[in-house]
């Protein structure tokens, strides 16, 4: 009897393990020894060149070149798991080139995206009428991260609630304030 209960007490256990296991891939979760900003790969790419970063963001734009894709990414802070957040700041935009072929359906404008590989200088482009220096990572991993889902409200409706008194106000009955008195 002993041992059943043993064997189903580590079954429950291997299990609760496996449901704690992230499936974000190791190289993306983890950080890189140094950490380079955006702006400084963008002043000095010379000091930079070759550095390792892990760079994400939301997609602006996907190119399909002959042997790899390049993807345009306005950055964003990343949370530990390296997600990055959902907000309104950037340290700027990146290129960031994969080796092969991404599908632009998926990897689409407004998707987020973290990357990992090594800064390979920089390049000039235009964004609409502006000249902007890129810093380009040649990306070893490319994770394109879930949709989230949309938000829920923080108190759910219930549509079968009414309120009785509506338009009488009774119990609850606006301030009374007597007339003025003229003298």
């Amino acid at each position: 009897m002993n041992s059943m209960c043993y064997r189903w007490f580590l079954i429950g256990f291997v299990l609760l393990l496996s449901a704690c296991a992230s499936s974000v891939p190791e190289d993306i979760r983890k950080e890189t020894e140094r950490i380079v900003h955006i702006g400084e790969a963008r002043q000095s790419p010379a000091t930079f060149r070759g550095s390792e970063v892990r760079w994400g963001g939301t997609i602006a734009s996907v190119r399909n070149e002959r042997d790899a894709t390049l993807i345009e990414i306005v950055s964003r802070r990343l949370d530990s798991d390296g997600q990055p957040y959902e907000e309104d700041r950037s340290e700027g935009r990146f290129l960031a080139r994969a080796a092969g072929f991404l599908d632009p359906a998926l990897y689409s404008a407004g998707r987020e995206v973290t990357v990992r590989g090594r800064l390979d200088g920089v390049r000039e482009e235009a964004i609409g009428e502006f000249r902007y220096t890129f810093p380009l990572v040649a990306a070893d991993h490319v994770y394109l991260w879930p949709k989230r889902p949309p938000p829920q409200p923080a108190y759910p409706y219930d549509p079968f609630w009414y309120y009785p008194w509506y338009p009488w106000g009774w119990p609850y009955y606006q301030p009374y304030y007597p007339p003025p008195h003229h003298h």
